[in-house]
């Protein structure tokens, strides 16, 4: 089980031309082992500025971000990016198995973990000879291979139908359930029925969100 991860006060700004922009605003909030925390806003409100922070892609440039494990661990970290990183000299299976290269330790079956996803029948082929959603699957089959205390995805589901997405969302709800945290920017109101707490971004700033069904409806960010 991971300790809870504390975002205090954090603030991110970035320079575009001669401007000055806030991408993130004096985020304040807990994320809490055994959860799944959303994090929703509209497009550019800082949620993907947000996640790279949290994960150690740049450093704030005011506030603090604590109880978040070894970043270069996959045992410990591991992220679901919109790019998805998959690598195409690897089969799906190969890249799914990326961690145990690096020793992390496997704490799921290979085999089992790629049927709950629907991607056994993937494994051998080239990620290039697969859909996105199956490809988006394998990125989520990766980070959930070793078990890590902290997980950050960036729009885990936005390739998926209806079935899929419902697939994801279980894996990663059994994934959070035996103490570890998730955290994950969605705008897909099937997820965040399944969340146990939403933060909503907007401009930057971080608050509360008591309703999930009225999340707002956006795209990356």
């Amino acid at each position: 089980m991971t300790a809870t991860v504390r975002v205090e006060n954090v603030t991110k700004r970035y320079r575009r031309g001669s401007e000055t922009v806030t991408a993130v605003d004096r985020a304040t909030f807990e994320l809490q082992p055994g959860t799944i925390t959303a994090l929703v806003g509209p497009s550019g409100s800082g949620k993907t500025t947000l996640l790279n922070l949290l994960v150690g892609g740049d450093e704030p440039d005011e506030g603090a971000i604590f109880g978040v494990p070894d970043r270069r661990d996959w045992s410990m970290l591991a992220v679901v990016p919109q790019s998805l990183g998959l690598l195409g000299e690897l089969t799906i299976g190969e890249n799914i198995s990326l961690p145990e290269r690096f020793g992390a330790p496997s704490t799921s079956s290979l085999t089992d973990l790629m049927g709950q996803l629907a991607i056994d029948h993937l494994a051998d082929r080239a990620p290039e000879e697969t859909s996105l959603g199956e490809q988006q699957r394998a990125a989520v089959a990766r980070a959930l291979l070793s078990g890590p205390a902290l997980l950050v995805a960036d729009e885990p589901t936005s390739h998926q139908d209806e079935a899929n997405t419902f697939r994801v969302v279980d894996a990663l709800a059994a994934y959070a359930a035996d103490g570890s945290c998730v955290l994950l920017a969605t705008h897909d109101t099937r997820v965040l029925e399944r969340c146990d707490a939403v933060l909503s971004m907007r401009d930057g700033e971080v608050a509360p969100h008591d309703a999930p069904d009225d999340a707002p409806d956006d795209g990356s960010g």
